[in-house]
């Protein structure tokens, strides 16, 4: 029997596809049209593989597979960003777009012929679909990349798949099929691009906060892989082994990350991080705003596991409480568009360390802390925590900063792009800030007519989109920046789709209801 919100979700992402070759019709539209539709006959064998327990890694189960939507993520990401960068005469910027697309699709479907190899037996109308869609992409790429540009692709997906047997192995039950396509791609192109831009640092000179990111995205990946490994033969809760974990995390940073990111920026980087942060007196006082946000935040955690102990029954954190959290994020991000955008990359990517090293603290019971942030944490777990790591307030922040993050900064010269694209650097707070956040609120207290095959509600899919309409209008008043050459009709249209998303899919939607939304706008 076919699974009713799975094709309600699909269709969704089908029409996001046509929505965006309508605009951007090329070589490349033909190549993510056949590849959306042979992902979306695999992701039934991936459905099947995980219900049968026949998959070689362990993945969440209270989700389907979510193939097709993060297949098509990437691929209208870097075609998006083809034809903006070629509008706006940035040729190397839109060759890296279609190097990026083609990465995403070959990858993508790398991940279904591993379906359809280990599905048995063989499905042979979707080995026919999968062959016709690898054979255009392959003829695509054949006739537009260079041999500089192969080579490239060819190395991050030799990097996802050492990466996939490396994370998923390691992290069972923390991703769907899908959610790891992305991560872990994710993680794949910026150690691609840190090992390029280190060995051509003289001819890259590029923006520092750039470098920044990459450098501390692959240095947290590595310094977990490499205590997850060691602690395999330790205990890792006794206070040897947390002294040994701060040492080696000092000496891993100051000895391996610090020279690195010198290399790249050509200066010490701890003095151009204090220059960069207090550079201005409006930075000095976002820094000072956004500290009393995070302290509201942790006092949040603290009320809460206070309340907790004081009740006789087990309590639970409501929805309406998690999402306290996504208020204050709002209250974060929204001044930083506003008066500093650079200095919100930066913080941001802070932020996403301090995360990851806290969760590896809670995940390893490192010492003193670590047994603290398991009770203060355990309290605000969902379905979605399945496996060993708490991913969920990662995810938030990840979907707030991968649109500030992957905005096209050279593309833009005057620092925003026209029309929509305006809007894309907010795609996390109109996604997810708002439009997720008013949907799960009035959904849960005030919603009665359900979306069929879901628990959510028709009424918070419409706050939803009522709500993020507010938030562009808000946003012409406050943000001066921001024209959009009367592309209403457009805007409408994208936050009806992703908010209809976010009511069928099963798949973690701070992270996916932002990039769609972005594809949506760039187009």
């Amino acid at each position: 029997m076919l699974n009713k919100p799975l094709l309600v979700e699909s269709l969704i992402v089908f029409v996001v596809v046509l929505c965006v070759h309508t605009l951007v019709w090329d070589r490349y539209s033909w190549c993510a049209i056949a590849l959306a539709i042979q992902a979306f006959y695999v992701q039934f064998k991936w459905d099947r593989l995980l219900q049968l327990g026949g998959a070689v890694f362990q993945f969440r189960t209270t989700a389907n597979s979510g193939l097709l939507p993060a297949s098509m993520v990437v691929p209208l990401l870097g075609i998006v960003m083809k034809e903006r960068c070629k509008a706006a005469g940035i040729v190397f910027f839109e060759r890296f777009g279609i190097v990026v697309a083609s990465t995403g699709m070959l990858i993508a479907l790398f991940l279904s012929v591993i379906a359809v190899g280990i599905t048995k037996p063989v499905p042979t109308n979707t080995c026919i679909l999968t062959g016709i869609a690898g054979s255009i992409i392959i003829y695509t790429m054949k006739h537009s990349l260079t041999v500089s540009e192969v080579i490239e692709v060819l190395e991050v997906l030799l990097i996802f798949v050492y990466l996939s047997m490396i994370l998923l192995y390691l992290l069972p039950r923390c991703f769907t099929p899908g959610e790891a396509l992305l991560v872990i791609e994710g993680i794949g192109f910026v150690l691609n691009q840190l090992i390029k831009r280190s060995l051509n640092v003289v001819e890259n000179r590029g923006d520092p906060i750039d470098f920044f990111l990459l450098v501390t995205v692959v240095g947290v990946v590595l310094l977990g892989i490499i205590f997850t490994v060691l602690f395999l033969f330790m205990d890792s809760g006794t206070w040897i082994s947390s002294m040994f974990f701060h040492m080696m995390t000092a000496v891993l940073g100051l000895g391996v990350i610090m020279p690195w990111l010198y290399r790249l920026i050509q200066r010490n980087p701890l003095f151009w991080l204090l220059q960069f942060l207090f550079q201005t007196q409006t930075r000095i006082y976002l820094l000072v705003y956004w500290t009393m946000l995070a302290a509201s935040a942790c006092g949040v955690v603290f009320y809460q596991n206070a309340k907790r102990s004081s009740e006789s029954k087990k309590h639970q954190a409501s929805t309406i409480t998690r999402k306290y959290f996504h208020f204050i994020v709002v209250a974060t991000y929204v001044p930083g568009l506003i008066y500093d955008r650079q200095l919100l990359y930066v913080a941001a990517v802070l932020c996403l360390a301090v995360f990851i090293f806290l969760e590896y603290i809670r995940y390893f019971r490192i010492k003193p802390f670590g047994q603290t942030l398991r009770h203060l944490l355990s309290l605000f777990l969902d379905e979605r925590d399945s496996g060993p790591l708490i991913l969920t307030h990662v995810y938030l922040l990840l979907g707030m900063s991968l649109p500030v993050w992957l905005f096209p900064r050279p593309c833009a010269p005057k620092g925003t792009l026209s029309g929509t694209g305006a809007l894309v650097p907010y795609s996390g707070v109109l996604a997810v800030g708002v439009g997720d956040t008013m949907a799960s609120v009035l959904g849960s207290t005030m919603g009665e007519i359900k979306w069929p095959g879901t628990k959510k509600t028709f009424e918070g899919t419409m706050t939803a989109i009522f709500a993020q309409i507010i938030a562009v209008a808000l946003i012409l008043i406050f943000d001066s920046s921001v024209n959009l050459n009367s592309s209403y009709a457009w805007i409408l249209g994208s936050v009806s789709l992703v908010s209809l998303l976010e009511a069928y899919t099963t798949q973690i939607d701070n992270l996916l209801l932002p990039l769609y939304l972005q594809i949506m706008l760039m187009a």
